[in-house]
C-alpha cells in the first residue's frame, strides 16, 4: 500500500488526508500543533463559513490565480456540498452567498472530518515540526526538529501561510519548499486591519457606519468596497475593509503612496448631498454649524469632518454656512481621503498573500514541478481569496486535488 504523508493538519491537510486515504493510501498527518485543525476552529468567528454560493476565480489572488479554475473544475461547489453532506454537515446559506454548517460551530466540520480520517485509519501525529523533505530512492523521508524521521512515497505539504502563528502557521513551508527548489512570492497579510496616518483617530475610535471605501495608489483606484467600516485608535476595520486590505497591504509594502477614501452617503450624488445639507440648514438656520449635523452623521465625526472641509468656526450659526462651506462639507463626506500606513500585523490577519510561486506547480494536480510527487495545497500557494468563504473552499478543494493525485500516481511515474 502506498504511504502518503500530509504535512500540516490544517483544513487542506485534513481533506488531502481523506481523499488520499479513500485512493487506497496509507496516509499519515504530521501536525505542528497539539492538536490539529486548530485554525479552522477560529473560522468565521468560530462559526465556520465553509464556502460561498458565488464561486469563481474573480475572488481569487496571486500571481496567477486562475489556476484555481483547474482545480475547482475537479473539486468545486457541488464537490465540496456533497462532501460534507456524507459526512453529516447541512449547509445553510446566510446573506452575500456565504455558506455554513447549520449548527454554526467550527467544531462541529472538525469533529466530522476527525471521524472521517479515523474511519479511515489516517494517523494522526502531533508535536512534530517537520523541517526538511528529502528525496530518497522510493520517496521521501521527512526529517523532524526533534530527530523523528517519516519515510513515505509521496508528500502533501499542507503547512499553511505566516497568518495568526499562534493557531499554528509561521510560515516554516516555505522553507520547506525553497529547499526543494521553489520560488517563495513575498507573502503580506491579507484580510486584516489597516493602519493609517490621521492625527484624529484616538477620537473617533469605535465609531462604526456602513460606507463605501475606496483604494488609491499613486493616483489610481485599485479596488472599491461596500459595508461596515469600524474606526481603531490604529486605523479602521470592517467588513469593507478586509476586503480592501490586500491591495493596501501590497502597495504599503513596496512603498507607495496608498490612500483610502470613504463615502458616508453612497447612495447620493455629491449635488444631492450639498442639496440636503443645505435643506437641513434652512430648517433649523440658528443652530451651531456642528449641532446642526447631528441626527445626519455619528457625533463624534462631525468636528472632524467640518475641519477637514475648512469650517473653523463650529458655534456660529449654520445659515451663515456660505454655498462654498457646503460644497466642502458634502466632498468631505463624499471623498474623505485618509493615508494608509500598512496593516496590523500578521497575528492579527485572517490569510496570507503570497507564497509558493503557482507556475511551478501543476494546476491540475497540485504537484511539484520542481520534485515530482511533492504536492502543495492550501494557504501555502500563492493563492488567496476574499472574505466570505473563499479561503476555506480553496483549502477543501486543493486538499482534495493533491491527496487525490498523490496517492493515484504511480511511485516509478
Amino acid at each position: 500500500m502506498k504511504h502518503i504523508i500530509i504535512i500540516g493538519g490544517g483544513a487542506s491537510g485534513l481533506v488531502a488526508a481523506i481523499m488520499a486515504a479513500r485512493s487506497g493510501a496509507c496516509v499519515t498527518v504530521l501536525e505542528r500543533m497539539q492538536r490539529v485543525g486548530k485554525k479552522l476552529l477560529a473560522t468565521g468567528n468560530g462559526r465556520c463559513n465553509l464556502s460561498n454560493r458565488r464561486l469563481d476565480s474573480t475572488h481569487y489572488h496571486g500571481v496567477r490565480p486562475e489556476c484555481v479554475e483547474a482545480v475547482f473544475a475537479q473539486f468545486g461547489l457541488w464537490e465540496t456540498l456533497r462532501f460534507f453532506d456524507s459526512l453529516g454537515v447541512t449547509v445553510e446559506e446566510e446573506d452575500e452567498g456565504k455558506l455554513f454548517p447549520a449548527s454554526r460551530q467550527a467544531s462541529s466540520v472538525l469533529d466530522v472530518l476527525r471521524y472521517e480520517m479515523s474511519q479511515l485509519g489516517v494517523t494522526e501525529v502531533c508535536d512534530v515540526i517537520v523541517q526538511t523533505i528529502q528525496p530518497q530512492r522510493g520517496g521521501f523521508r521527512c526529517v523532524c526538529g526533534d530527530g523523528r524521521t517519516f519515510e513515505a512515497g509521496g508528500v502533501v505539504v499542507c503547512t499553511g501561510g505566516k497568518s495568526s502563528p499562534n493557531l499554528g502557521s509561521n510560515g516554516g513551508g516555505y522553507k520547506i519548499a525553497q529547499a526543494l527548489g521553489h520560488t517563495i512570492i513575498e507573502p503580506f497579510p491579507a484580510l486584516v486591519q489597516v493602519r493609517l496616518d490621521a492625527p484624529y483617530l484616538n477620537r473617533i475610535s469605535g465609531v462604526g457606519l456602513q460606507g463605501e471605501a475606496q483604494v488609491w495608489v499613486d493616483g489610481k483606484l485599485q479596488r472599491t468596497e461596500s459595508g461596515e467600516i469600524l474606526f481603531a485608535k490604529y486605523g479602521v476595520s470592517g467588513t469593507a475593509i478586509l476586503q480592501l486590505s490586500r491591495p493596501i497591504s501590497e502597495s504599503t509594502l513596496r512603498g507607495r503612496d496608498t490612500q483610502l477614501r470613504l463615502d458616508l452617503f453612497p447612495a447620493l450624488a455629491h449635488g444631492a448631498l450639498a442639496a440636503l445639507i443645505q435643506e437641513r440648514i434652512a430648517k433649523n438656520a440658528r443652530k451651531p454649524i456642528d449641532f446642526s449635523f447631528v441626527g445626519f452623521v455619528h457625533k463624534r465625526l462631525i468636528p472632524v469632518l467640518l475641519h477637514l472641509a475648512g469650517v473653523q468656526d463650529l458655534q456660529r450659526p449654520c445659515g451663515d454656512l456660505s454655498r462654498e462651506e457646503i460644497e466642502r462639507i458634502a466632498s468631505a463626506m463624499k471623498e474623505w481621503t485618509i493615508p494608509c500606513s500598512g496593516t496590523q500585523s500578521w497575528m492579527f490577519s485572517q490569510v496570507t498573500a503570497g507564497g509558493v510561486d503557482v507556475r511551478e506547480v501543476d494546476p491540475a494536480t497540485l504537484e511539484s514541478k520542481r520534485v515530482p510527487r511533492v504536492y502543495f495545497a492550501g494557504e501555502v500557494l500563492d493563492i488567496d481569496g476574499d472574505s466570505g468563504g473563499y479561503n476555506l473552499q480553496w483549502a477543501w478543494s486543493s486538499g482534495a486535488v493533491a491527496g487525490t493525485h498523490a496517492a493515484s500516481r504511480p511511485l516509478d511515474g
